[in-house]
C-alpha cells in the first residue's frame, strides 16, 4: 500500500507499519547500548577506583602516623626536641602496612615519615573495552608532635 500522511500502512499478510524499518532501528539500538554500557563502565569502575584510592590514602596515613611515633626518647628527654629514629620509624610504618595488607614505600625525610601506597584495581565493565587494570596510589607524611595542644610549627 502507498503511505498515507508519510506513514507506511499495513501490508497484505498482516505486517504492521512499525516493523517496516529495514534494520535501521537495530543499528541505532546497538550503537546506543554500546554508549550506555561505556558510560556505566566509567561510572562503576571510576567509583571503585576512587574507593581504592581513598583506601590507599588511609593506609598510607595510618602507616605514616605509626612511623612518626618512633621518637628518640633520650634526645627528647635531654633537649626537648622530637627526633625520629629512622630505622624504627621505617619498621613501624612497614609493620602497619603489612597489618593492613598493603604494599608501599616508606622513607624518613626532613624529620617526618613519608609513605606511598600503591594498589591495583581490576575493572569490572571497562575490561570489556580492553582496560585490564587501574593503578591507584596514596601518599601521606607525618611528623612527630609533642603534647596534646596545637601542633608545633
Amino acid at each position: 500500500m502507498k503511505p498515507v500522511g508519510g506513514r507506511p500502512q499495513p501490508r497484505a499478510g498482516g505486517t504492521d507499519w512499525w516493523r517496516a524499518d529495514g534494520g535501521r532501528v537495530t543499528a541505532f539500538v546497538v550503537v546506543l547500548m554500546t554508549a550506555i554500557l561505556a558510560l556505566a563502565g566509567l561510572a562503576l569502575d571510576g567509583g571503585l577506583a576512587l574507593a581504592a584510592k581513598v583506601r590507599a590514602v588511609g593506609q598510607a596515613e595510618s602507616a605514616a602516623r605509626a612511623g612518626a611515633q618512633a621518637v628518640d626518647l633520650d634526645t627528647y628527654r635531654a633537649t626537648g626536641r622530637l627526633v625520629l629514629v629512622p630505622d624504627l620509624a621505617v619498621a613501624a610504618a612497614r609493620s602497619q602496612l603489612d597489618a593492613a595488607g598493603a604494599e608501599g614505600e616508606v622513607a624518613v625525610r626532613d624529620g617526618g615519615v613519608v609513605v606511598r601506597v600503591s594498589a591495583t584495581h581490576v575493572p569490572r565493565l571497562l575490561g570489556l573495552a580492553g582496560i585490564t587494570e587501574l593503578t591507584v596510589s596514596g601518599d601521606a607524611r607525618a611528623v612527630p608532635q609533642g603534647g596534646v595542644g596545637a601542633a608545633d610549627p
